[in-house]
């Protein structure tokens, strides 16, 4: 009984730690890659050419549209934002999830910030009533990596213009 306990421990504590790749935990691209919901962004990431990016030193804030978020685009979408010659689009769609800082979800708790993200256009972020990012909701947040932070959103945050 006290050896099943022990393992039970053992294996629930391994499951919980943070995963290692090489004696580091895994960045942003490899945390995305592993969850299994984010297929899309990660073959978005890789058409726009910015794995590299955020495989880079960080720190970065990442509001990661899941599957289900990119499937609700209208009809045809995303395959037209992965051809090369929309790739300038596409890069500015997914740099505009990207704040270059590492904030936590408690950070935003009770108020009502901008953020600046890589693009360079400025995303609304209200703390107020969980967390919502424009029009996306925070559905699951504070996901850490090496390099940053992953606040899993409900919805594709498209730039203005």
């Amino acid at each position: 009984m006290i050896r099943r306990t022990f393992l039970a421990l053992a294996s629930a504590t391994m499951l919980s730690a943070p995963a290692f790749a090489g004696g580091h935990s895994m960045d942003i691209v490899d945390t995305a890659v592993g969850a299994g919901s984010f297929e899309t962004l990660v073959a978005a990431v890789t058409a726009a050419g910015l794995v590299d990016t955020l495989k880079g030193e960080g720190p970065f804030t990442v509001f990661a549209p899941t599957d289900d978020a990119f499937a609700a685009l209208p009809e045809g979408t995303v395959e037209s934002l992965l051809l090369p010659e929309n790739k300038d689009q596409l890069v500015s769609i997914l740099t505009y999830h990207v704040v270059p800082a590492k904030v936590m979800s408690g950070e935003l708790a009770g108020q009502t910030v901008t953020a600046k993200t890589v693009n360079g256009a400025e995303l609304m972020v209200d703390g107020t009533d969980g967390v919502k990012v424009n029009d996306a909701m925070v559905v699951q947040a504070d996901i850490e990596a090496s390099n940053g932070v992953i606040h899993v959103v409900d919805k594709v945050i498209l730039p203005e213009g």
